[in-house]
């Protein structure tokens, strides 16, 4: 996207796109149009905190501090606007530190409330101390791979050797080591509770590829289709009519004396297809633009050289290679896709029952209820939590 433009829209849509990496807010709409007028009134009506204490949400029994957030989006801030032409004006400044604030609080909850879970699922309903102790162990463990796996990883993307160096460059792009490494345990515990509750890849027995199959029958109905190869000569590319037909005869005699109506096509064919040796794949009766073509290649004999078919396009030579009569695929052609599909709706299922569990037993507050569901508003507990 160019982030070029002069006016307001366009450099709100743009400062928006670049935001949307944060996370799952905005939703599913990229601004590939740019941002609607609610969208935008909503943005700056957001008050994005200034103190890196305030407390923003709250997960759980984990807090969120704006100062975990801040420093990323301000790192994020400077990138984009240094990219830009035009120096963005305070209304533009503040509609982009608010998107960019709502994506990464959002995506935050998110992976607090898996981390969440995931201690949870370990220790179950045990005494506040047992889960102290059962947390620690999990945190020390993440902190371990965090050290064996991510640590060195670090030093070769930073090219430094050194923690403190690590650090310093983190924070040039707002982070910290410390802030990476809380989020790099988060995202371990919390990947290690998606492992754990929803599968990769779920098991599909025969059963529920037949009820499945029994079920969206209707899906799988087909018409009469047809597969064939074909060659054309366009009156627009040859001319003239007395040219399109001296060109569709001379394609028609290398086709039958020396065999490769494919071979033919590559080389001189005018159809769209012709890259591909004018081979068409099953294709629907009653898709075809052309009427005489369709007529002729849903009753022609398998198999043979058409005569010369003229159309209001041009002339053409077809070859049926296969048929098949309108009616419903066997299961045993869809067995694999309707397998892939029982998969993906278990995954699919596992995900919304996840997250029903996490929505109960986490409770989360933050300042922007709107943003994740089942959620609270934080001024609501503020007091309790202080």
């Amino acid at each position: 996207m160019n982030c070029h433009q002069p006016s307001l829209g366009p450099l709100l849509a743009c400062l928006a796109f670049a935001a949307v990496g944060f996370g799952p807010f905005p939703p599913a709409n990229t601004y590939a149009e740019g941002p609607s007028p609610q969208e935008i009134r909503r943005a700056l009506a957001t008050n994005v905190p200034e103190d890196p204490a305030a407390v923003v949400a709250v997960v759980g029994n984990t807090p969120v501090l704006a100062g975990d957030l801040l420093p990323r989006i301000e790192g994020r801030v400077k990138e984009i606007t240094e990219k830009t032409e035009s120096t963005p004006s305070a209304e533009e400044l503040h509609y982009m530190r608010a998107v960019m604030f709502r994506s990464l609080l959002s995506q935050t909850i998110q992976l607090k409330m898996l981390r969440e879970s995931f201690l949870l699922s370990q220790v179950g309903t045990q005494a506040a101390d047992k889960r102290r102790e059962a947390e620690q162990k999990l945190q020390a463990r993440a902190r371990q791979m965090f050290t064996e796996s991510e640590l060195p990883r670090l030093y070769e993307k930073l090219d430094v050797n050194t923690i403190d160096d690590v650090d310093r460059r983190l924070r040039e792009i707002g982070s910290s080591f410390e802030s990476h490494r809380r989020d790099f345990i988060d995202q371990m515990l919390a990947h290690l509770y998606r492992s754990d509750a929803i599968p990769k890849d779920p098991d599909v027995n025969l059963v529920e590829i037949q009820q499945f199959y029994e079920d969206h029958v209707e899906d799988y109905r087909t018409k009469d289709q047809a597969r064939w190869e074909q060659l054309t000569a366009s009156f627009e590319k040859s001319g003239t009519r007395e040219s399109t037909l001296m060109a569709i005869i001379e394609m028609g005699k290398e086709a039958y004396f020396g065999g490769s109506m494919q071979a033919v096509a590559k080389l001189k064919s005018h159809e769209p297809f012709a890259a591909r040796g004018g081979l068409h794949e099953w294709t629907n009766r009653g898709s075809l633009a052309s009427d005489r073509l369709e007529q002729q290649i849903f009753s022609l004999p398998i198999g043979v050289m058409s005569e010369i078919i003229e159309d209001e396009t041009g002339m053409h030579i077809v070859r049926v290679l296969e048929r098949r009569p309108a009616g419903v695929r066997p299961l045993s052609e869809l067995q694999d896709e309707i397998r892939e599909k029982v998969k993906k709706e278990k995954i699919d299922e596992a995900i919304k029952r996840v997250t029903e569990q996490m929505n109960r037993r986490v409770p989360v507050w933050t300042l922007f209820p709107d943003d994740i569901e089942g959620s609270m508003q934080l001024e609501s507990v503020d007091s309790g939590l202080r």
